[in-house]
């Protein structure tokens, strides 16, 4: 409510100054499944209406004449964020109040004179089936708090794992980062490419690429971590055993705000040149144009060959050390307000195998959400399947938050004034 029960101006609800993170264990929750089933949760709906009460009153005493300017600021601000949570409330009540009349019509219309009009009724009741979970999903984005660097910029990098099966781990990770690459041109962002050491037999050891434009670490934040995959290798003694091999490879996602204020101290850097390998154009091998820099008080160590100029390779691989620093700093921060809790993925669990790609059944699963897709060219491609795949990630994300919030809701507001 807009007053607390002490007689004290809450502008803040509860769950605006709560801190979410996505906790992916073996014990995520079972009974929220998605935004449709959550929004019939109790809790919800009491705190729901809560806030639409507020928003009305809140409503009310802006056309008070009694309020001073800071009191009249303060509402407004209140009113703004309360407007679209209370709008969404209404519309999907509205649209329940409509499913539940069809659903009476539909028991009334069992005769054959009528078949025709309850069809029309069962696709109306479809339709709106639909609206409501899109507006399920949309409420629960607005109460969820944005996390501070939703729209950050990123540094994406792969790197291969070890497995016996020679190149199968190379192969993989070079159909990682082009599917990565697909996946920025798909959502209309800009992907450069930093660094990209090639294997001998085709594949690829280690790439990053800084990647911008709109919510960019919103969408990737949750690909960081182990990806592991299962596949008969197209050439050697395996592929004519039919003999199926497994590999891994990671992947890192680091946000990169647009000023990063992280000071290095130039006596704390080695800087090393070479000569680059791979994509690069006629330049490579034939000038030390690739920089390497290690910093030597946290042993982190950086690589650049995307420019022919020496001087701008070592920009951007300064650029993408004071990320991997300022990274260190988020987690510090992370660790410190939620110690009871793992940090999200792309950061502390990178060791962490969170999806498997098998290519013989033609199956990628997310083990963090028990989701299975079918149809890995489709998701390898990174157009609509991967979208679709990030999407349910992030819906999971959202109701994690919430049913944390509800768990909570008890103990927060039990403590009286």
């Amino acid at each position: 409510v807009g007053l607390h029960k002490c007689g004290v101006w809450r502008p803040k609800s509860l769950l605006d100054t709560a801190r979410f993170t996505l906790s992916f264990n073996s014990r995520h929750r079972k009974k929220h499944q998605d935004s449709r089933a959550l929004w019939k949760h109790e809790a919800v709906q009491k705190y729901l209406e809560t806030l639409s009460k507020e928003y009305q009153q809140v409503s009310r005493l802006l056309n008070a004449d009694s309020i001073n300017d800071f009191e009249q600021r303060t509402l407004r601000k209140r009113c703004a964020d309360l407007s679209p949570i209370a709008a969404a409330f209404q519309e999907i009540k509205e649209a329940e109040r409509e499913v539940q009349e069809l659903e009476a019509m539909c028991r009334e219309l069992d005769s054959r004179d009528e078949k025709q009009l309850l069809e029309l009724a069962l696709e109306e009741k479809e339709t709106l089936d639909k609206k409501i979970n899109m507006l399920c999903r949309k409420l629960f984005q607005l109460l969820v708090p944005k996390e501070k660097y939703d729209r950050s910029h990123v540094i994406l990098e792969v790197t291969a794992g070890r497995t016996t099966g020679g190149d199968i781990c190379q192969q993989f990770t070079k159909e990682m980062f082009e599917m990565y690459q697909n996946y920025a041109d798909y959502k209309s962002w800009t992907f450069d490419i930093v660094n990209y050491t090639p294997a001998e037999i085709g594949g690829l050891h280690h790439a990053a690429a800084h990647i911008s434009g709109e919510d960019v670490y919103r969408h990737l934040k949750y690909e960081g971590g182990t990806h592991r995959v299962q596949r008969i290798p197209e050439t050697g003694l395996s592929s004519r055993m039919q003999r199926i091999h497994t590999g891994t490879m990671s992947v890192i996602v680091l946000p990169q705000p647009e000023e990063v204020d992280v000071k290095v101290d130039p006596k704390d850097l080695r800087i090393d040149t070479f000569r680059a390998k791979g994509a690069g154009g006629q330049h490579v091998n034939k000038t030390d144009s690739a920089v390497r820099i290690v910093h030597l008080p946290t042993g982190l160590a950086v690589e650049c060959q995307q420019e022919r100029s020496q001087l701008l390779n070592k920009e951007i691989a300064l650029r993408t050390l004071r990320a991997k620093l300022y990274q260190q700093v988020i987690e510090k921060q992370l660790s410190q307000e939620q110690s009871a809790r793992k940090l999200q993925l792309g950061t502390r669990a990178q060791s962490e195998r969170i999806r498997t790609y098998n290519f013989t059944q033609d199956r990628v699963t997310d083990h963090r959400i028990s989701y299975d897709a079918r149809n890995i060219k489709e998701i390898l491609s990174g157009k609509e399947a991967l979208d679709k795949l990030i999407n349910r990630l992030l819906e999971f994300a959202e109701i994690e938050a919430v049913t944390e919030y509800l768990e909570n809701l008890q103990a927060l507001e039990g403590g009286g004034c």
